[in-house]
């Protein structure tokens, strides 16, 4: 075992504190990765907080992780030591049942290991990238292009997969009429990896202060949803419509945005359960789905696509002793749009 610095949650209520965790020693197919940057998502968030059911206490969070490899197990073939690697939302699956045989281990049927506030196959928490190092097994690393640099690729680990995965799932393209719901930290990757497959995007925000913002990403068009008219003139307009936003919103509302066949995909995580009439739904054949995280196939495919076409986050560099600051800002929407954690400051 080894000890890291690390900056941990204690308490739902009380700040993050810097402290130590251990980490295991490598295994044959496990790979050490120095950690460089860590993304802060809103899930790390909801996690500490205790939100989504009280975590394991004391946590460390953080699963948009980028760094440098360090050592490799002694069956390792993947990596070496020097390779930009990144780690996502998970760090293993059963790898046996359906889902994970197809390609679609992110709803690993067993239940995916999560990169924090879950218990690995050796029985021990698993604790996330507010960290300087952690130990993956290699078949969960990815590998991040050398034209990506560390910091701006750490939010494409969540946040941009979490926005690809639908994108390609519903075979977004140049025919598609493509509304991303909110502006943050997820919409914001909607916005440019739509564009960059050539869907014709409309942002669709509470208000128009980031309109400028979403034009120069790539959107085609903006609207706000507290003007009532928004939703009598964009009445059946989209084919695709991806809801990053947590909040509870008037679904009827946006279903009836939707032309025929059209699907809304729910990425935001309501606190209440969502509630949406029969009639929207039925009378145009729409449909109401949602999408989880991507797969680690889909999260290489990101990666090498951002890579290929310079996509990249809208970030903002923080050091470690921000985080608790950088917290209040996320809840108060004072970020565009990611911030990332320079671990070095650790």
């Amino acid at each position: 075992m080894s000890t890291v610095s690390a900056y941990v949650a204690t308490s739902a209520t009380e700040p993050l504190t810097k402290g130590t965790i251990e980490r295991r020693d490598p295994g044959p197919h496990d790979v050490v990765i120095d950690i460089k940057f860590a993304g802060i998502c809103h899930s790390d968030i909801h996690t500490v907080k205790g939100e989504w059911g009280l975590p394991n206490y004391p946590l460390v969070v953080g699963h948009e992780i980028a760094g440098v490899v360090s050592e490799v197990g002694a069956d390792v073939t993947k990596y070496q030591v020097g390779d930009h690697v990144g780690v996502g939302c998970f760090v293993d699956s059963c790898r046996e049942c359906r889902s994970c045989k197809t390609g679609n281990d992110q709803y690993c049927q067993r239940g995916a290991t999560f990169t924090y506030n879950s218990v690995d196959k050796y029985g021990q928490p698993t604790h996330g990238g507010y960290s300087e190092a952690i130990v993956v097994d290699e078949n969960y690393v990815l590998r991040i292009p050398d034209s990506l640099p560390l910091d701006k690729a750490a939010p494409l680990l969540c946040a941009g997969v979490t926005l690809y995965s639908p994108l390609r799932h519903w075979k977004a393209g140049k025919d598609t009429r493509l509304a991303i719901i909110g502006l943050g930290g997820l919409g914001h990757m909607g916005v440019k990896l739509g564009a960059a497959l050539g869907a014709e995007v409309t942002v669709l925000s509470q208000s128009l202060k980031k309109m400028e913002d979403g034009l120069r990403l790539g959107a085609k068009h903006y609207y706000a949803t507290a003007d009532r008219d928004t939703f009598r003139t964009l009445r059946g307009s989209f084919d695709l419509i991806l809801n990053t936003v947590s909040a509870n919103l008037p679904l009827d509302e946006y279903v009836n945005l939707l032309d025929v066949d059209g699907t809304l995909v729910e990425l935001g995580i309501p606190e209440h359960p969502m509630q949406v009439g029969a009639f929207p739904l039925a009378l145009m054949r729409r449909s109401l789905s949602g999408s989880n995280i991507g797969s680690i196939a889909e999260t290489q495919e990101v990666l090498d696509f951002c890579a290929e076409h310079d996509v990249t986050p809208e970030i903002e560099v923080v050091a470690a002793d921000y985080i608790n600051e950088a917290y209040e800002r996320v809840l108060a929407s004072d970020v565009r749009y990611r911030f990332v954690i320079d671990i070095s400051t650790l």
